[in-house]
């Protein structure tokens, strides 16, 4: 075999090997509404999947280790009352939560460890969202307690379409210098078309202290992930493997009308 062949042939093999890179998971927890008015219905509807928002496929969640709600210093745990759906044969979890008095809750989830064997390790993604009920908008600042997730430091919600959202990204209690955050749409009726790969999951990186910006361009739900690779391995068939973990965020912006 000449070289011109053998170098035709290397190159077809990379062309294969590029074509298709691997889609960005991310934990959703994605509430009916955000936010809840006096004369809205006081009943939201919060939905918890592991998907590929963008592309409008997932896999599926088991159970979540656990999920509850933070609300004026106190949590609740939600995990009994979810109850199981598929959507497009991948099961997700779902409740109905009744907001009896004015406040911002955040929905939170940790999931049970994925086995992600294109990648060779475990994922689990802490997740969380926001609800502000009634004209409360006190304590969306304020750390839920999760083992890594990210802080707003924008008000996560009464967002418009172009404006700014800034996160720091905390590990251990600890903010994480420059931190990945992987950025994705979350394409509910899938009429958005990204005109490549590359344009599927944006990548930001987070400064010194963790802290990192995006302006969303288009209303609707946006998701904020920033991975990290536990301290700790899971053993898979008998060898340990290595744990990604990531802090999700889903913040809905809306058309300026």
């Amino acid at each position: 075999m000449n070289l011109f062949i053998r170098s035709m042939l290397a190159a077809i093999a990379l062309i294969g090997l590029t074509a298709d890179p691997a889609l960005a998971h991310f934990g959703m927890i994605i509430p009916s509404s955000p936010m809840v008015m006096k004369d809205d219905a006081k009943s939201i509807k919060i939905e918890a999947r592991f998907w590929h928002p963008m592309e409008g496929n997932g896999m599926n969640l088991a159970k979540p280790k656990a999920f509850g709600v933070a609300t004026q210093g106190q949590t609740v745990d939600l995990l009994g009352s979810l109850k199981e759906k598929k959507v497009n044969q991948n099961a997700v979890w779902e409740t109905d939560y009744k907001v009896t008095r004015p406040g911002v809750y955040c929905f939170f989830m940790e999931p049970q460890p994925y086995w992600e064997p294109a990648e060779d390790h475990y994922i689990v993604h802490y997740t969380k969202s926001y609800v502000a009920a009634l004209g409360d908008d006190e304590g969306w600042d304020k750390p839920v307690g999760l083992k890594t997730e990210i802080v707003p430091l924008s008000r996560p919600f009464g967002l418009y379409a172009g404006n700014v959202f800034q996160g720091v990204v905390m590990l251990n209690g600890k903010p994480v210098p420059e931190a990945r955050v992987e950025v994705e749409f979350y394409n509910q009726d899938g009429k958005v078309k990204a005109p490549n790969d590359y344009m599927v999951t944006q990548s930001i990186k987070a400064d010194k202290n963790g802290v990192f910006t995006y302006a969303a361009p288009r209303a609707g739900w946006w998701g904020f992930s920033a991975v990290s690779t536990d301290d700790q391995k899971i053993a898979y068939q008998g060898n340990p493997k290595n744990v990604e973990i990531a802090a999700v965020i889903w913040v809905k912006f809306f058309d300026m009308k």
